[in-house]
């Protein structure tokens, strides 16, 4: 079985550490989450998508680490130096959930559309496969978004996958200057109307529709920017539900 409408989970929510050790991790709660809207069959079937960090070696390790313990076929998708499977589409198409995790958002829609997941992924968003992701793995289903995929000061990026029609804002609580950059880009027409997510928070999309704002921790928020007619930003906070 699959999702019962295209489902996007568009998050600021990366894997839980434990000890304060970035490499042994645990999952975190958003994955039981998106396990349930996809509704397997039998254990879930998760691809880790990790472009945006170049396939680096060290979030492969702590992808697997953290999945070690627990009932789900976990794989990977690798497009550094060459695909590491051998039929991409027949691979992802197979998955339960795809989540993709962070790093440079210009680098991962390059390297998307060379290869052609672009259109695979769209494929697999329309046949009920549980699109998710953390970061750049957020940005990268929108329209566009911030990034600081082109140095520590952040700027804006468009030309995402556009299978949500809003602007992405991550990592919104922090640092100082993203809520004033992306207020400034909706503002000024750079980018359209969206939602943005402090860390440990999460947006579920049915089909383009906001369904709800989800959380791994107390005290953090969604957000719904958007642009009057008289050309001011306006900036709605949504209090998520608790995993």
């Amino acid at each position: 079985m699959t999702a019962d409408a295209p489902t996007i989970l568009a998050t600021s929510i990366d894997f839980a550490p434990r000890n304060r050790n970035e490499i042994d991790c645990e999952p975190g709660p958003i994955f039981p989450y998106a396990f349930e809207l996809a509704r397997p069959s039998a254990r879930p079937r998760l691809c880790f998508v990790s472009t945006a960090s170049g396939d680096a070696i060290t979030y492969l390790t702590t992808f697997y680490g953290a999945f070690a313990a627990h009932d789900v076929q976990t794989s990977h998708l690798a497009l550094f130096g060459m695909p590491n499977v051998e039929d991409v589409r027949a691979h992802l198409l197979a998955q339960d959930v795809i989540w993709v995790g962070g790093g440079s958002t210009a680098n991962l829609l390059a390297v998307w559309q060379v290869h052609g997941l672009d259109r695979i992924l769209r494929e697999c968003w329309e046949a009920g496969v549980v699109l998710g992701g953390v970061s750049a793995g957020s940005i990268c289903w929108h329209d566009g978004g911030t990034t600081d995929s082109f140095g520590p000061q952040l700027a804006p990026i468009t030309g995402g996958l556009g299978f949500l029609p809003y602007s992405n804002g991550v990592h919104y609580d922090a640092e100082e200057r993203r809520r004033p950059l992306f207020h400034e880009l909706i503002g000024n027409g750079t980018l359209g109307a969206g939602f943005a997510t402090d860390n440990g928070v999460g947006i579920h999309y049915r089909g383009t529709e906001f369904v709800e704002a989800v959380a791994d921790r107390p005290d953090a928020f969604a957000y719904r920017v958007e642009r009057g007619a008289d050309g001011t930003v306006s900036e709605t906070r949504i209090v998520p539900r608790r995993l």
